[in-house]
């Protein structure tokens, strides 16, 4: 008896029909689109679905040509994502209409033709994060359609706002080499050149980096060990080539008993052996004196 109820038994060659899905609408978030209906219902029953849509060319030059969509012919959910269908920005009619068996509906037509620029741009999913001393953004993948401007600036008074393109989705992105002590903010939004639209920013999110810059003392005792070093070094180099050169090559000072006194600017050049007759002289000249003592 219920099952009676849901059908149409109006139908002039005695076949029933079932209801035509009701209330079509679509959703449309960040060039994502889900057509939704009303759901047939009959107890007991599957009841299928086929999904078919005419772009401009065909809805001007060949009305009568409806293209099955890729996804939902059939379904058995009462929805449908027709984003691999809308691939153009133009208004796209879209209709839909149940079967059971060798039973159908009529089709249901969406009330007012679909175009992909009236789909609703959210700001993007973002994950900003420190590696060290570097500021990274991670964003959400919405398809190869979008692309992200993101700002990013120093939180502090007056400070310069810096915008980024970035293309890459789902990969850490580095942006900034941050200060010691220093918090960073970054927001973002999309773009979408196919439909020539912004979405609105997002909340900013800042970091910081632990950490505190040299102390006014500390950074002058760094100056001036800094200068000893450019002095020291030097001079220990060259004290260091002086000792290591008069170990090498020591000067010989010849002692007066080896010089001629008559003639000063030449040097007497003895063998060993003359030094040690020098010697024997000298000592055999000295022991009469000794003795006399």
């Amino acid at each position: 008896m219920v099952h009676r109820a849901c059908l149409n038994a109006s139908n002039p060659d005695g076949v029933a029909v079932l209801p035509a899905p009701q209330n079509l609408s679509v959703q449309s978030t960040n060039m994502k689109h889900l057509l939704m209906w009303s759901p047939v219902i009959v107890p007991g029953e599957i009841i299928y679905y086929f999904v078919e849509y005419q772009g401009e060319y065909e809805s001007l030059y060949m009305s009568h040509i409806w293209i099955p969509s890729s996804w939902c012919s059939p379904t058995e959910c009462p929805e449908c994502d027709i984003t691999d269908d809308i691939t153009a920005t133009v208004p796209y009619k879209l209709r839909v209409r149940a079967t059971l068996g060798s039973q159908t509906s009529a089709w249901s037509t969406l009330p007012h033709p679909f175009n992909r620029n009236s789909t609703t741009l959210t700001p993007p999913v973002m994950e900003v994060t420190k590696d060290g001393f570097h500021l990274v953004i991670k964003l959400e993948d919405l398809g190869p359609q979008f692309e992200f401007l993101v700002a990013y600036w120093r939180r502090e008074p007056g400070a310069k706002e810096h915008v980024q393109v970035v293309r890459s989705r789902g990969i850490p992105v580095h942006l900034e080499t941050m200060e010691p002590g220093a918090a960073y903010c970054v927001k973002v939004r999309t773009f979408v050149k196919v439909i020539g639209r912004h979405s609105p920013s997002s909340q900013a999110e800042c970091v910081k980096v632990q950490g505190e810059t040299l102390p006014l003392a500390l950074a002058l005792f760094a100056f001036v060990g800094f200068m000893l070093i450019l002095v020291v070094v030097p001079l220990s180099i060259w004290k260091m080539g002086q000792l290591l050169r008069n170990s090498c090559c020591p000067v010989v000072v010849l002692p007066d008993t080896l010089k001629i006194t008559n003639s000063p600017q030449k040097l007497i050049s003895c063998r060993k052996e003359e030094v040690e007759a020098c010697a024997t002289a000298v000592l055999s000249s000295e022991e009469p004196f000794r003795a006399w003592l």
